[in-house]
């Protein structure tokens, strides 16, 4: 994927024009943004800072269930409840009308994910991602009956033949495949086409600064009514090796950029070759437990 997108911009800036023109020409001047967490809020608790992203013009809040990172056990009838609880706090904070969305991230099982949805539904939330582990796309047709939530599932497949099922069958609302992971732009322009068809959204997952760069030229040039993308923390990065004007951020919403190719100038000069990773992630990756010492998805 990251080779394909290369090649993508160096076709572009060799003939002049940004990419979304290569794709067939923009179909929307910016794209929707969500937020997951907001870093620009001073709130002390998520509820405030959900309430500035919103004020911020971030289309949507995206929240997760409780039950922490790892660092203590999970008990899944105890934050079946306290989900539900958080997730009402949430929506009366942001005044609902879809400002929130929430990750599920795979951690619970069906009947408790379902209980959830089901809790969920009157508060009409933008999207419910990741119900339940994606790694048997077939449940879905048993979910699908069984809860009217918005769903979004899509972030660990790798390409069209991953979900094609799920969006021609319309078992789900909007498709979360990003880059690099489906191989590319290419790959994710068929993917779209394919969601436009069938009415299905598209909200790919976060990945990194210059994949974002991409997917505003792929969502910029695509069809789908319902197009939005995750910026974590709620704003874009900016790595000092790349320029400063790679990505129109105006209003939490991304414009589409004009420069040639992708719009990324990339300065060796600022980068650091890194040889060996030495240092804690500020995000690690948790290992969720229940009581009995079984591991879940986090």
């Amino acid at each position: 994927g990251a080779l394909e997108m290369a090649l993508w911009d160096i076709k572009g800036k060799a003939l002049g024009v940004p990419v979304y023109e290569l794709l067939g020409g923009a179909t929307r001047k910016y794209v929707e943004c969500y937020a997951t967490g907001f870093n620009a809020s001073k709130g002390s608790t998520e509820y405030e800072r959900a309430k500035d992203c919103i004020a911020a013009g971030l289309r949507t809040y995206r929240t997760g269930p409780t039950g922490g990172n790892g660092e203590e056990r999970f008990d899944f009838y105890e934050h079946t409840k306290k989900t539900i609880e958080h997730c009402k706090r949430l929506d009366d904070a942001v005044g609902g009308s879809g400002n929130w969305a929430i990750d599920l991230h795979t951690r619970f099982d069906t009947p408790e994910a379902i209980k959830i949805c089901d809790a969920l539904e009157k508060l009409e939330p933008y999207f419910v991602e990741d119900i339940i582990r994606s790694e048997n796309p077939g449940v879905y047709k048993t979910i699908r009956q069984m809860t009217k939530v918005p769903i979004a599932v899509g972030e660990q497949f790798g390409d069209r033949w991953d979900i094609n099922e799920l969006i021609e069958n319309r078992l789900i609302d909007y498709s979360r495949i990003t880059l690099p992971n489906s191989g590319g732009i290419l790959e994710l322009k068929k993917i779209a086409a394919m969601c436009e068809t069938h009415y299905v959204g598209m909200i790919p997952h976060f990945t990194g600064p210059l994949s974002t760069a991409a997917l505003v030229h792929v969502l910029g040039s695509s069809s789908p009514t319902r197009c939005m993308m995750e910026l974590a923390g709620g704003e874009p990065e900016r790595p000092p090796y790349f320029n400063d004007e790679y990505l129109h951020f105006k209003h939490g919403k991304l414009y589409l950029n004009p420069s040639p190719g992708l719009g990324v100038n990339f300065d060796p000069k600022k980068a650091t070759f890194v040889m060996e990773v030495v240092t804690k992630t500020k995000f690690p990756h948790p290992i969720l437990q229940s009581n009995d010492g079984s591991v879940h998805g986090w």
